[in-house]
């Protein structure tokens, strides 16, 4: 093999070893983050083959069997009114899932924006945007979507704008940070020089470089999302009877915990679980989408 046929192999590798495979390289490493992967797929998936699981319904009550044990009919038991707790638990999974996912979806979508605008600008419209995150970060996270989610009213629905809008700015702050790092690099001040637009430049050279930070926020700020709607429904302000929802079911739960404490467990697991999940998910992905690690 000639010499420049030896020099092309690897100058070809190189150029097929791109940032995302170097990132999804450095995920696989990760067996925390491969765990939380996992799980996080297995609740997903169970969340939407709900309707296709050979379950029982999940608001069918029975009489006949009021509180009793886990056994071969029931695998996790059944609760206060003799509703099978594994149905109920998966179609939970449903609503505690699309709160975390949807919740984050409205702060990302409207902090971010902000945040990028906040920091490009700065002047006055800086000074008011970081006045104001600055006071609703001064308010504790789960209060702050408590004392929303009262004003708006009990649903599913308003406790996922409440949690998005009290999570929002942390990702304003996050934005608004990362903007300012990335302004003082060359290639901006290139694109700058040259005439580009505010828009262009932001879109094509500012927003791609702050992004990997917020996929990891937003990842994170996903189990925060899990548990406020579980507090949320456990203080009647989430998912209403007779939906099922892991908060509803610890609240109920907390009424027979001396008799049928299977009733807390299993809602109270797949919190703990999936919470751990997507924090050891964000975690990884911090790492992953590190530039400074190799």
């Amino acid at each position: 093999m000639s010499i420049a046929a030896t020099t092309a192999v690897p100058a070809a590798s190189a150029l097929r070893d791109t940032p995302m495979r170097r990132s999804w390289r450095k995920l696989a490493a990760n067996r925390g983050a491969l765990v939380g992967l996992v799980i996080v797929a297995f609740f997903t998936l169970a969340a939407i083959l709900a309707p296709l699981l050979p379950l029982p319904d999940p608001n069918a009550t029975s009489w006949s069997v009021i509180r009793k044990a886990p056994s071969a009919a029931h695998w996790l038991g059944t609760d206060e009114i003799g509703r099978d707790i594994l149905s109920r638990l998966v179609w939970g999974t449903r609503a505690s899932l699309s709160a975390g996912i949807v919740s984050v979806l409205i702060a990302v979508a409207i902090g971010v924006p902000i945040g990028l605008l906040s920091g490009y600008f700065g002047g006055w419209f800086d000074q008011v945007v970081s006045r104001l995150t600055e006071a609703f970060l001064a308010m504790p996270f789960l209060i702050l979507a408590i004392a929303l989610a009262a004003f708006l009213g009990p649903s599913l629905g308003n406790a996922m704008i409440a949690i998005g809008l009290s999570a929002m700015p942390v990702f304003v702050r996050l934005t608004r940070g990362q903007v300012l790092s990335v302004m003082t690099e060359d290639y901006v001040e290139g694109a700058r020089s040259v005439g580009l637009r505010h828009p262009r430049i932001l879109w094509r050279y500012i927003f791609p470089n702050v992004l990997p930070p917020i996929v990891v926020q937003a990842t994170l700020t996903i189990a925060t999302a899990i548990i406020a709607e579980a507090s949320l429904s456990f203080l009647g302000l989430g998912q209403q009877p007779p939906a099922a929802s892991w908060g509803s079911m610890l609240n109920t739960a907390k009424n027979f915990l001396g008799q049928a404490p299977w009733m807390a467990l299993s809602p109270g697991a797949a919190i703990f679980t999936v919470v751990i999940a997507f924090n050891l998910l964000g975690d990884g992905l911090a790492d992953a989408l590190d530039p400074r690690e190799s």
